[in-house]
């Protein structure tokens, strides 16, 4: 028991720290994070919800460990129709199996997290099929600093771009900005 009260204040600590040292980083109060919430479908797996520019309402798994946002080739060819999605450069990487694996990176001029956080100019790296949608590191340091928490479950942000009224958001999701 004892052990446990010991467990469950490192974590408030280790949370507090992590609060304090995002506000000093920024220099701005909480009134300037962006809490997206998200879901827990495995074991330490989780999503937010999101929309791609050019091509609707995504969910996207988030993965700190991965450097790049991926999309798949099904998503690339509705942004490449839309005008969404431009091309940038082939990129070799590590896949979580340890295979080595050249991979096309395209720009997506607008992502956004939840419904009130959008990401400019993401750049993606594009996965074979229909593979799952993964939120990384290109992206997420376009929302530097942020905190990853998993109780509750959720992303904090910042430096995010305003997502306007729903009136206008159907209009964004198919047309160029």
């Amino acid at each position: 028991m004892a052990a446990r009260m010991m467990q469950r204040r490192t974590v408030i600590i280790v949370g507090l720290a992590a609060a304090l040292s995002l506000l000093s980083a920024t220099g701005r109060g909480a009134e300037s994070l962006t809490t997206i919430p998200m879901v827990q479908k495995e074991t330490a797996t989780y999503y937010v919800q999101g929309a791609i520019g050019g091509y609707g309402d995504v969910e996207l798994m988030v993965d700190t460990g991965a450097g790049y946002t991926t999309i798949n080739e099904e998503t690339l060819a509705v942004l490449l129709e839309a005008g969404e999605a431009v091309y940038v450069k082939k990129l070799t990487g590590v896949l979580a199996d340890g295979s080595r694996k050249t991979l096309p990176v395209y720009r997506l001029r607008r992502l956004v997290l939840g419904n009130q956080c959008v990401l400019r100019d993401v750049e993606a790296a594009v996965l074979p099929r229909r593979t799952r949608l993964i939120l990384g590191l290109s992206a997420l340091e376009k929302a530097a600093p942020f905190v990853f928490s998993t109780r509750p479950p959720r992303l904090s942000l910042t430096n995010c771009g305003v997502w306007p009224a729903a009136g206008q958001r159907a209009r964004l999701q198919s047309t160029p900005s």
